[in-house]
């Protein structure tokens, strides 16, 4: 029997599905309001806002957690919504099992500039993280749906300009291709209420603009793959994306020599990291209400 958490979880998004189109503004506001209440608040966790070389952005920082190690984390949000405040306790838990901080950055809407102005956001967060004296062997690259394709962006800029990689990425329900062809929209089209194939289409021209969808920069499953640091990818097994972005890439990665690991986080569920701090089935949801495992599966 689906949990309360996943029942919310799912009731999120068949009410957002059924809203149709929305103004900028209202679409912020929907997700301000009723996605960040799915994750349950961290105890034992500090936020401190900063300015990241010109990028708001935000500390997280558990108690007792490692000054030294970093999880640079790009949230999600189809490039319509999402922040750092949307995210900052999900990150709170995911930091909390790693032993050490995490720095959210925010990027533009698209709204507001078309790409590439989120992956230069990006950039010069990470540059600045750098700067700040963190050693790219303790940082660990993160994101979530669209902040998947910065974190991947981010990998090839660093890789293409002799910047320091880090040490380990992460991506949770990521969306890693922009030519709509998962044959998961629809195998999984009565599961996964909002992200259809019409809906991810145009989240990715809206991203784009006049922008080139083969840009291996905005597209994932386009790019060289080689020299990338280990990676862990993990969605749920309701998700319109988990057939093309997942498998295609976990593909790349093998065939390209990258390691990866593929986890499964439930085979009923959707964005199942919102739940994070109630649900066991993610790879952080151990720590509910804030307490985290000794055996915490990430170490940077």
């Amino acid at each position: 029997m689906a949990s309360a958490q996943s029942l919310a979880n799912k009731t999120y998004w068949e009410a957002a599905a059924e809203q149709g189109p929305l103004t900028p503004e209202a679409m912020i506001e929907r997700v301000d309001i009723r996605w960040t209440p799915l994750s349950a608040e961290p105890a034992g966790v500090d936020y401190l806002e900063v300015d990241a070389g010109g990028i708001r952005a935000m500390w997280v920082r558990p108690k007792g957690a490692a000054d030294d190690r970093v999880i640079f984390y790009a949230h999600g949000g189809g490039f319509v919504s999402g922040s750092i405040y949307t995210h900052r306790k999900m990150v709170g838990h995911l930091a909390k099992v790693a032993g050490s901080r995490a720095l959210l950055f925010e990027y533009p809407y698209a709204y507001a500039q078309k790409y590439p102005a989120q992956l230069n956001a990006t950039v010069a967060a990470y540059r600045w993280l750098l700067a700040e004296g963190v050693a790219p062997e303790h940082i660990a690259a993160a994101g979530d749906s669209a902040g998947a394709i910065l974190t991947f962006g981010l990998l090839q800029h660093a890789r293409n300009n002799r910047m320091p990689l880090p040490a380990a990425v992460m991506i949770l329900s990521g969306w890693l291709e922009l030519a709509i062809s998962a044959p998961s929209f629809e195998t999984n089209r009565e599961k996964d209420a909002f992200f259809t194939r019409e809906v991810v289409g145009w989240l990715a021209s809206n991203f784009l603009g006049d922008g080139d969808p083969n840009d291996p920069r905005a597209n994932p499953l386009y790019a060289d793959l080689k020299g990338f640091p280990p990676i862990f990818l993990q969605a749920g097994g309701d998700e319109a994306l988990i057939e093309g972005d997942v498998a295609e890439t976990l593909r790349k990665l093998k065939e390209e020599g990258g390691g990866a690991i593929v986890n499964m986080a439930s085979p009923n569920s959707t964005v199942h990291f919102s739940k994070a701090g109630w649900s066991t089935n993610t790879s952080f949801g151990c720590c509910r209400r804030g307490e985290a495992r000794a055996n915490a599966p990430l170490r940077i």
